[in-house]
C-alpha cells in the first residue's frame, strides 16, 4: 500500500479533496493510505509559533525548520537514534518551490515505486532552507514546482501530487487503459448523444469516432 504523509498547517483543506472522487476510494480500498503531520505539534514555544521574521529583511514570516523536519521524522517515522529505521530506499520526501523542475507524468510513474512519500507543505514566504538540508538526511528529497503560478501554501501542489501517482496504482483505475497518458488520446473528447443542438445550431461528433476503426481513430488522435 502507497503511504502519503502530508506535512501541512491545514490538513482540513487537504482532506476534503482526498476524500472524495477517485482518490477517495482508493483510500477506502486500502490502496493507498493518508497521513498528517503538523508542525505546530513539533515546535518549541508555548505558543505554538511555527514562523518567524526573514534574517535579511524583507516581507512577510519564514517558517521555522525544525517544526517541519520533525513532523516529516514522526510521518517516516524515523528513530532520533542512528540505529535501525525504516529502509530510505522505501521512502522520499517531495519539497516544492515555484523555480523547481516541472512536475511531469515520468516523475509521477517513478514516486509511484514508493512506499512512502512525505510531501512538505510551505506557508507564509516559504520553510527556513536549513530544513531541507536536515531533510536530506532522512531520505531522497526531490524538489518540485507544479504550475507555472505561485501558491498561497505547498497544499494545492501536494494535492496534484497524490493524485497524479495515485492514479498510477494497480488498481485505482480499474485498468491500465484508463491512465490517458498511457494511450494514444485527444484532449478532444466526445459522448452521446451524437448531435447537440444549441440556439439553432447543431453539433456533432467526429464521424471517425462512430466508424469503430481503431486504426483511423488512433490516427485521428495523433493528428489532434
Amino acid at each position: 500500500m502507497m503511504r502519503f504523509h502530508l506535512i501541512t498547517l491545514f490538513e482540513d483543506e487537504c482532506d476534503a479533496y482526498l476524500s472524495a472522487s477517485i482518490v477517495g476510494r482508493a483510500r477506502k480500498e486500502k490502496k493507498i493510505s493518508v497521513a498528517y503531520q503538523n508542525p505546530r505539534d513539533f515546535v518549541d514555544n508555548k505558543w505554538g509559533k511555527v514562523d518567524e521574521r526573514p534574517y535579511g529583511g524583507g516581507p512577510g514570516m519564514v517558517m521555522s525548520a525544525m517544526p517541519v523536519a520533525r513532523a516529516v521524522q514522526r510521518a517516516l517515522r524515523i528513530p532520533t537514534s542512528p540505529r535501525g529505521g525504516m529502509k530510505k530506499s522505501r521512502a522520499v520526501i517531495i519539497w516544492f518551490s515555484p523555480s523547481a523542475k516541472q512536475f511531469t507524468n515520468k516523475d509521477a510513474d517513478a514516486l509511484a515505486k514508493y512506499g512512502d512519500i512525505a510531501l512538505v507543505c510551505g506557508r507564509y514566504e516559504g520553510i527556513d532552507e536549513r530544513a531541507k538540508k536536515i531533510l536530506k538526511t532522512l531520505a531522497p528529497v526531490k524538489e518540485f514546482a507544479v504550475g507555472e503560478a505561485v501558491y498561497t501554501g505547498g497544499e494545492v501542489p501536494a494535492l496534484a501530487v497524490v493524485d497524479a501517482v495515485t492514479r498510477r496504482l494497480p488498481g485505482v483505475l480499474g485498468k491500465d487503459a484508463s491512465v490517458e497518458e498511457r494511450r494514444i488520446a485527444s484532449r478532444a473528447v466526445y459522448t452521446r448523444p451524437e448531435t447537440i443542438e444549441y440556439k439553432k445550431k447543431k453539433y456533432q461528433v467526429p464521424k471517425v469516432l462512430q466508424t469503430g476503426h481503431h486504426a483511423n481513430i488512433n490516427a485521428w488522435r495523433q493528428k489532434r
